[in-house]
């Protein structure tokens, strides 16, 4: 029975260190959630350095019409990924992202320039006591908002090139107000690491208020000079941050 037992408890020893080596290693999954009035195709420059660096990456071409069918979206990609995750959220997509990483295969969260909810929290109410951002939205007669192409430039994407910003202004998604308004269950940062951009000159987003959501999520943050459309105009600066995100580096 000793010898058993000797042999039970090798057997788990090994077992352990095995899921130990394996979660030691780096995530090379990652799925890209694109944020309110865009779709997947800003992500092109992140996602070209990251295959570039070995990753899998998956951009996700969420419909923007409930958080629910967002999040399935995701789910999808999570899914179809077969190992583990690494989910990155821009803008509104953090909000998906913040619901989505709740299951297992996702093991780090990143937001860029991004809403990081907590649960049952009415993130509209909190972002209120910050410093209001431009908002030339514009509503359609069925609940979906755009962004008033005349200012897109300036308010989403300041330092981006102004014909790829008109092209980004003329494809734009538009999103539901039942989205923007969702609350989510569960806050996955509370329970996954998390990394965060702040982009110093978003007009969306109020960069203090971005500091205010990473710092209460307890993620490593990093700032970078950019609009709102930061993994836009900055691809080498959000994919290095994913990569740290992907090894479990916590440090800037």
């Amino acid at each position: 029975m000793k010898s058993v037992s000797v042999i039970a408890a090798i057997v788990v020893g090994l077992g352990l260190s095995f899921v130990a080596a394996q979660a030691a290693q780096p995530i090379k999954n990652v799925v890209l959630v694109h944020g309110a009035f865009a779709d997947g195709s800003g992500w092109r420059g992140v996602s070209d350095i990251l295959s570039h660096d070995g990753y899998r990456v998956t951009v996700v071409q969420e419909p923007e019409t409930s958080l629910e069918d967002d999040v399935a979206a995701t789910m999808r990609a999570i899914k179809q990924a077969a190992g583990p995750v690494v989910l990155v959220g821009h803008s509104y997509g953090g909000i998906v992202i913040t619901q989505a990483g709740n299951v297992p295969e996702v093991q780090a969260l990143v937001y860029v320039a991004a809403l990081a909810p907590d649960a049952n929290e009415n993130i509209a109410e909190v972002r209120s006591k910050f410093p209001p951002s431009s908002n030339n939205v514009v509503k359609s007669t069925d609940g979906f908002l755009t962004i008033n192409p005349e200012t897109f430039h300036h308010d989403f994407a300041a330092d981006v090139p102004k014909a790829d910003a008109d092209f980004m202004a003329e494809s734009q998604v538009p999103v539901s107000e039942k989205a923007l308004g969702a609350i989510v269950k569960d806050a996955a940062w509370k329970s996954k690491p998390s990394w965060y951009v702040v982009a110093t000159e978003d007009k969306k987003i109020d960069p203090d208020f971005e500091r205010f959501m990473a710092k209460r999520a307890g993620s490593v943050t990093i700032e970078v000079k950019g609009s709102h459309a930061v993994y836009v105009s900055q691809p080498k600066a959000i994919a290095d941050l994913i990569e740290k995100a992907a090894a479990g580096e916590n440090t800037k």
